[in-house]
């Protein structure tokens, strides 16, 4: 008999769409998924591919509004959602909505196990505001269970005094198959590809939003540390939009030689052009709870220069084998590093093969069975 699960989550971002396919094919599992909303415009202009659903979902209508620096997203409907629902389990992606203690409380009154997905890290940049934290120690305290991406976020979940029989690793995924597929049909054409997308026949790839916290002007201040030489030779380009995209565009102009190419904001279906022309990814963030953009070029066999900031590190990101891990804001060794592996075709080779390798490890069937794995331990309703 199937266990029936109610997965509350903000979006429906493109990257989870084949997580929960894979999960809603699983036999022990009866899904159904709860949005709070269908996008976040403000935040990523992301195409919302329903077309690939073949999951049971809703999305709760929302009043969505910018107070005090935060984003505050409030719900219609959630209760009676849950009630005709009817789970045997919630697994709650996150303790920062309102309709997460909502969810909550519904589930404490019915008795149904309340499993939390926690991302965040140890390394991510945080106010410690007392309130918060207060909030977050009596939150994850009424939790049944946790679902963690990997070794960074377990390590955080377990400082709040969660044994460790109880965190569950979903491994972050993107769909491999797409990345990888979509890359190789590019190099099939590489040159009309990099002419159509204006690309550089050389150079280093960053794929995020163009903030400060991402690390784009140590980016831009570590290219322009390279030899002159290596500049002429192999470009920058950085895909995404943000409040620093103006600054980012200002500063590229006055890197000379060398070429920088602000690429704007890319739909997932393009990004594999990307990824399949590019020599090496590059992604030094300042803080960031996993990096879903390492899975996808490790998907397009690119090795991987990133900041030990980033979440996703400790599981993907091998130094000196599928790539090279550098201190967060470390301006000099991020220069060093990509000056190293810029002159140094066969070891790219090498360290993309080693990407591709390991990022099979990390699909969405691998993320629904860690899923599927929590849900299932969890006690029966009503006797836990």
């Amino acid at each position: 008999m199937s266990r029936r699960l109610v997965i509350l989550t903000e979006i429906i971002a493109p990257y989870r769409i084949p997580v929960f396919n894979a999960l809603a094919r699983r036999e022990e599992i009866d899904l159904h998924v709860i949005f709070l909303a269908e996008s976040d415009p403000k935040l990523r202009d992301w195409l919302v591919y329903k077309d690939e659903i073949r999951f049971s979902y809703q999305i709760l209508p929302s009043w969505r509004r910018k107070f005090a620096g935060h984003n505050l997203l409030l719900n219609r409907g959630l209760k009676a959602a849950l009630q005709r629902a009817d789970p045997d389990a919630i697994l709650c992606g996150g303790y920062n909505y309102v309709a997460s203690w909502q969810a909550m409380r519904w589930a404490r009154k019915h008795r149904v196990p309340f499993i939390l997905w926690v991302e965040s890290t140890n390394r991510d940049i945080r106010s410690h505001n007392r309130v918060i934290e207060f909030l977050k120690r009596r939150f994850i305290k009424r939790c049944s269970a946790f679902v963690v991406p990997g070794k960074s976020s377990l390590h955080y979940v377990m400082t709040y005094g969660v044994l460790e029989k109880d965190i569950f690793t979903a491994p972050n995924a993107v769909d491999t198959e797409l990345f990888a597929q979509r890359a190789a049909a590019v190099r099939q054409e590489a040159e009309r590809h990099r002419q159509s997308l204006q690309l550089p026949p050389r150079f280093f790839l960053f794929v995020g939003r163009l903030v400060r916290e991402k690390g784009v002007f140590d980016l831009l201040e570590a290219y322009g540390k390279l030899t002159p030489e290596l500049r002429s030779l192999i470009g920058l380009v950085l895909v995404g939009e943000g409040a620093a995209r103006a600054e980012v565009a200002r500063r590229a102009i006055q890197i000379a030689p060398g070429q920088v190419r602000c690429a704007g904001f890319v739909q997932r279906d393009q990004l594999a052009s990307y990824y399949a022309l590019a020599e090496s990814f590059v992604f030094p963030s300042h803080s960031d709870t996993w990096g879903l953009v390492v899975n996808e070029a490790m998907a397009c066999g690119l090795p991987v220069i990133s900041s030990d900031a980033a979440g996703c590190v400790a599981d993907l990101v091998q130094d000196n084998w599928n790539g090279r891990v550098v201190r967060r804001a470390d301006v000099t060794r991020l220069a060093s590093v990509m000056e190293e592996l810029g002159r140094d075709s066969a070891v790219l080779m090498q360290m993309g093969d080693h990407s591709r390798e390991r990022i099979l490890r990390y699909s969405p069937a691998a993320c629904a069975a860690g899923i599927a794995q929590a849900a299932l331990s969890v006690g029966v309703r009503g006797h836990e």
